[in-house]
């Protein structure tokens, strides 16, 4: 097992740097487009962005069964909450890696007759649904927090943190600043939060585009897709600061 979690670990690493490389050709590509001098780096960007996808579906071959250990990790947490979002995020995650490997046959012809066009829109579908169970662990979250914090001001247990109860009772006074005003408190205070939240965000703009649910440019999405692998990179490099599972 623990050999398979190295194996993962580093599949995912490769798969983080081919995809900040993907993005940022995507971006690139997007800027450069209507200047005419630049149509033939523009050529080169967009190839490149495509060899970075394929290769990140190699990657990925196997990520369904690291899914489904996760999907079989998260079922024994004790809290109901994060325990259904996280399994169902797993689930639905373990199938958007299926339907990409269904994909991947079909780019390099070991199964010419799958019908690419509805198996994309199940994968998209799948890791929309994934990320919005994963928003909704991360609301959760801060909803917890937010509700500890205005415990706090009733209670007041301790003398020291006077200051820190004024601003509490600001808060509860000053509607949606003061809401706000805790809100930026609580994920300064708990860093795994605030980059889980970020990177759950910024990985909703290609479905939604896609989707047709919010449509978007290619720009947007190269940007949230560069700091939502920037985001996955420093979180396999420091993993305290990668939010519990």
């Amino acid at each position: 097992m623990e050999g398979f979690v190295d194996f993962t670990n580093r599949s995912q690493g490769r798969d983080q740097l081919c995809r900040v490389t993907q993005y940022t050709c995507m971006l690139l590509s997007y800027l450069m487009e209507h200047n005419a001098d630049k149509k033939k780096l523009v050529v080169k960007l967009r190839q490149l962005e495509s060899n970075m996808s394929s290769s990140r579906k190699m990657f990925r071959l196997g990520n369904v069964v690291h899914a489904l250990v996760a999907a079989r990790k998260t079922t024994q947490m004790p809290d109901v909450v994060p325990r259904f979002c996280l399994t169902a995020s797993n689930l639905t995650r373990a199938l958007y890696f299926v339907c990409d490997a269904a994909l991947w046959l079909k780019s390099v012809g070991l199964q010419p007759d799958i019908d690419k066009p509805k198996w994309q829109n199940w994968a998209t579908k799948f890791y929309y649904v994934s990320i919005l169970m994963n928003l909704a662990r991360d609301w959760y979250e801060i909803s917890w927090r937010l509700e500890q914090a205005l415990q706090e001001v009733e209670t007041k247990e301790n003398s020291s943190w006077d200051n820190h109860h004024q601003e509490l009772n600001r808060v509860k006074h000053d509607g949606l600043h003061g809401f706000l005003l805790l809100l930026f408190q609580i994920l300064k205070r708990h860093p795994p939060l605030l980059l889980d939240l970020v990177k759950n965000l910024c990985d909703l703009s290609g479905p939604l585009d896609t989707l047709g649910i919010y449509k978007t440019n290619p720009g947007v999405i190269g940007f949230c897709g560069i700091l939502s692998s920037l985001v996955g990179i420093l979180t396999l490099a420091s993993p305290h600061l990668k939010l519990q599972q």
